[in-house]
This record gives C-alpha cells, structure tokens and sequence, in this order.
C-alpha cells in the first residue's frame, strides 16, 4: 500500500521518462527499524533533476514523500538522474 503512495507521488510530481520502485522491506525484517516503516528503493529519471546537484535532487524527493517518511517509510535509498545521465 505505501509502495502504491510512493509511486503515484512521485510520477505525479516528477513525471518521470523512467520509474522503478523496489521494496526491500523483507530483507530487514527482524532489524529495529523494521518497525517504523518499509525499505524502498527508488530509481527515478525525470526533466525535473536537469541542472540540479544530487542533493538538490534527493531533496525534491523527499519533499514529494515528506509526510510518508514519518508514517511508512524507514530507509528509502534514491537513484535520480537527468535524460541522459549515465
């Protein structure tokens, strides 16, 4: 259900060319963090993140998330590129 949340934020503000969502909630099951919230991966491409640093492209992520990553998200590790960034 919060993979679904994620996914539809960020294509709605980001309108990403690429997208993949992985949750890799399973493999830190048992860890203290656990249980706060899921581990997702996200690859995202996106016109958005032209110019932007890598910070400032993280940022517009988790500015898309905000609320999420208090109630859902534990880790959340972002790959977020520009068209034509290798």
């Amino acid at each position: 259900m919060i993979a679904t949340e994620i996914e539809a934020r960020l294509r709605a503000e980001l309108a990403p060319l690429a997208f993949s969502l992985r949750d890799d909630s399973a493999q830190h099951a048992g860890h203290a963090g656990a249980r706060e919230g899921g581990h997702f991966h996200v690859t995202v491409v996106s016109e958005r993140f032209t110019g932007l640093q890598r910070l400032a492209r993280h940022r517009l992520v988790y500015h898309c998330l905000s609320d999420l990553m208090q109630r859902g998200i534990h880790a959340l590790t972002i790959d977020a590129r520009a068209p034509g960034d290798p």
